[in-house]
């Protein structure tokens, strides 16, 4: 995985960065900034040589707090998490559930950072991030933030697999909001794994985690779709949404090839097989009277018949 794209499928498989590659991308950082900070010190002390001594500390106090707090916090936000140390080391700062960050993410970050790494020369960070089992300093644990390793082998990184076509747009009016980030971040590390798991233990699974997250939406699974099915395709509208936050004004783009998608659940009636929009699946098997289905409302797509 070279990059993470907001909104997007993100890196399931969080791998934590280490302290020495943490320290590292600090330290390029700081040096960037104080070079900047110490030109901009220079630049105001020549244009300001005129005023008295209250106004030039007051400026040098502003020009401290603008290029090494708030440029700080500006750079991760519009970046989603990635400050040039970062970029060069590879790492990049997500939310606990492995989504982008946002600014409020950002400026408690920046805000104990200014404690943990500039007043106490980082001691503070250092001895948080070893206590911590995933690396993380006070300003992650508050923020609820995780830097992780962007670059990975290839052949190590996992995405969650798209959801079946007849499945788009299906729960755009499903309410999230209570969803919390631990489930999410269990329903994905599900999805990239559940092709090599038993097919019963991979079934189970997503028949708890798909009642979990419905008790979480206040809306029941619909039965004419398998639970994975279903996990994928909640995954898939939440991601949509995080992207239109992100891009406003920019639809985020939606996949229209076919694919494979289809649950580790061989011999149970409701699992799907590979299908094209709008054609329900050819494999699966009746999970309802023809009469039962007739009258359901129209939903914009064909279900499996």
């Amino acid at each position: 995985m070279s990059e993470l794209v907001t909104g997007e499928a993100v890196a399931l498989e969080l791998r934590p960065a280490r302290l020495p590659s943490r320290a590292l991308a600090v330290l390029l950082d700081l040096i960037v900034a104080f070079t900047v900070y110490i030109a901009i010190s220079i630049g105001l002390a020549a244009a300001t040589a005129s005023l008295d001594d209250a106004a030039q500390i007051a400026l040098a106090i502003a020009a401290f707090l603008l290029v090494l707090v708030g440029a700080p916090i500006a750079v991760e936000t519009l970046t989603h998490g990635r400050s040039l140390g970062k970029m060069a080391c590879g790492l990049r700062v997500v939310r606990d559930d492995g989504g982008p960050i946002r600014f409020r993410h950002a400026l408690v970050r920046g805000a104990l950072g200014v404690v943990e790494i500039l007043v106490t020369f980082g001691v503070v960070a250092c001895i948080a991030s070893l206590v911590s089992a995933r690396g993380r300093r006070l300003g992650d644990v508050f923020a609820g933030t995780l830097v992780v390793r962007e670059r990975v082998p290839v052949g190590q990184a996992r995405f969650v697999p798209p959801p079946p076509p007849w499945l788009a747009g299906r729960f755009a009016g499903l309410d999230l909001s209570a969803v919390p980030d631990g489930l999410w971040l269990t329903v994905r590390q599900y999805l990239t794994r559940m092709q090599q798991l038993d097919p019963q233990v991979s079934w189970a699974m997503a028949v708890q985690l798909a009642g979990d997250l419905a008790a979480r939406t206040g809306t029941p699974v619909p039965p004419d779709i398998p639970p994975a099915a279903y996990l994928a395709a909640v995954v898939q509208e939440r991601q949509a949404r995080e992207a239109r936050r992100a891009f406003a004004g920019h639809a985020p783009a939606s996949s229209g090839a076919s694919n494979a998608y289809a649950p580790p659940v061989p011999g149970t009636p409701s699992g799907p097989g590979p299908v094209s929009a709008p054609l329900p699946p050819p494999s699966a098997a009746p999970v309802a009277p023809p009469a039962a289905a007739a009258e359901r409302p129209a939903t914009g797509f064909v279900p499996p018949a």
